[in-house]
């Protein structure tokens, strides 16, 4: 391997699904605050993800409801106090 390639906040990081409650180790150099004990109980940064490969339709051949409107509602009402809401 080519040295001095990666960033230097190249570490183990869990990224968990919470759609589905799956979660992986891998390494990553994602910013984050929260952090996860693993299974060999050490202390892991967390990254939370909406959907992965074991929740996504395309993997899993199911379909899934995702409450679209809730982030659509959360958007409308962010942005209602802006100079760019219709008035």
């Amino acid at each position: 391997m080519k040295k001095d390639i990666h960033p230097a906040g190249y570490r183990f990081v869990v990224f968990k699904d919470f759609s589905c409650n799956e979660a992986f180790l891998t390494r990553s150099c994602t910013a984050t605050k929260e952090t996860i004990v693993w299974e060999d109980g050490k202390e892991y940064p967390l990254i939370r993800l909406e959907i992965s490969s074991k929740s996504h339709p395309f993997f899993t051949g199911k379909m899934k409801f995702i409450d679209t409107a809730g982030r659509i509602d959360k958007f409308n009402k962010k942005f209602a106090s802006t100079k760019f809401a219709k008035s």
